[in-house]
């Protein structure tokens, strides 16, 4: 993503969050003063819900202004990750909003209020809920289209807020047409929902900050161009980093013939850094080279032999970069293998099943774990 496409994306998560502020702000002053009025407790909570819901947005302009930072010397790959701090921060929030109306809810139980609805009351109750969906939807399409995290969790905070003003809904014609007052218990519920929606927030943020496995799908398409490059014929150890939103890097291994002069793989591998960025927006950073044997046929034999004792050992994914080196009495190769707790001890045992079968053969061979696909 250029620096002016970053530019864009900022102004948008910006203008909607600034839009997210003005229509909870409203919100909340309708809600507190119509909750107030009424001695409803769930209105009131609700309100309290919509301000830090305008906080939310507030935080979400902050960290996408710290986030379109320029790279700089001592970070030289952007600010992108505060994105994900700030959706955090907002996890954080709907947490602490959540946990307070529990509280509240309690409380209410125990030393019961009678609230009194009018139609007014019920009116703008209504608008809240039509008003939140709308705000919860628009967030969520913004967010996924320019890809804020920030502005998704807003979303997803948005719409149940909107059941939270519905459920009071229910409660109020519960009480007027069977004078039961249910709304301290349905805000006790609602309060719990709150916080499961945000426990699964702040999860997947957590998770995208320790870093995650990129989406299959996304690894086997740079694969699939990387190998359609003429003289490629593998790629492998594909690594993604993820800078933040659109600020992905990775570096691959790539399989060429032994033949290839220097300024032939020079060529090949700025053809690659140029066709994944360009298709899938993600920058090759590093290019390793294997190479392969193309000057003897007994390799084959020798490669199907050591591929029967690798495939004698189902943790081991797959076998790549392989190269004999026959005057040297050389074997080199890399394995992959899964996310298994004795990888290490499955993969001695391979190297020293392999070296059984070749003892003048010095095995010199490398473990891989699957970091994509």
């Amino acid at each position: 993503m250029s620096r002016s496409e970053v530019v864009e994306r900022g102004k948008v998560i910006i203008r909607t969050s600034i839009i997210g502020i003005v229509v909870n702000i409203l919100l909340a002053g309708f809600k507190f003063m119509v909750g107030t009025l009424s001695g409803s407790i769930a209105i009131v909570l609700d309100a309290v819900n919509n301000l830090s819901d305008a906080l939310s947005s507030v935080i979400t302009i902050i960290g996408t202004a710290l986030a379109g930072k320029a790279p700089d010397k001592k970070h030289p790959y952007g600010y992108g990750r505060i994105e994900y701090l700030s959706a955090m921060i907002i996890s954080l929030i709907v947490l602490y909003a959540g946990v307070t109306a529990l509280i509240e809810s309690v409380k209410t139980i125990f030393n019961p209020t009678k609230p009194d609805y009018s139609t007014v009351t019920l009116i703008i109750v209504a608008v809240a809920v039509v008003a939140k969906i709308l705000l919860g939807q628009f967030f969520i399409v913004t967010g996924k289209k320019v890809r804020s995290e920030s502005l998704v969790a807003s979303g997803k905070d948005a719409s149940f807020d909107s059941i939270i003003s519905a459920a009071t809904l229910v409660a109020a014609f519960i009480y007027i047409f069977f004078g039961l007052s249910v709304e301290a218990y349905l805000a006790a519920v609602i309060a719990l929902v709150m916080i499961k929606s945000a426990l699964e927030m702040l999860r997947d943020t957590i998770s995208e900050i320790l870093g995650e496995r990129i989406d299959g799908a996304v690894s086997k398409a740079v694969k699939k161009t990387i190998t359609e490059i003429d003289g490629v014929q593998g790629a492998y150890d594909l690594i993604f980093s993820d800078y933040g939103p659109d600020r992905v890097m990775a570096s691959v291994h790539i399989e060429i013939p032994d033949t290839f002069t220097a300024d032939k793989i020079d060529e090949i591998t700025r053809q690659i850094q140029d066709r994944v960025y360009q298709e899938h927006n993600v920058a090759i950073i590093s290019i390793g080279i294997y190479s392969v044997n193309t000057k003897d046929e007994n390799i084959a034999a020798v490669r199907n032999s050591i591929a029967k004792v690798v495939a004698g050992h189902k943790e081991i994914l797959q076998m790549h970069g392989f190269f004999i080196d026959f005057d040297n009495k050389d074997i080199r190769f890399d394995l992959v293998l899964d996310f298994v707790p004795d990888m290490h001890e499955i993969f001695k045992t391979t190297i020293q099943e392999v070296q059984e079968l070749y003892p003048e053969y010095r095995i010199a061979a490398n473990m891989d774990v699957s970091y994509s696909d």
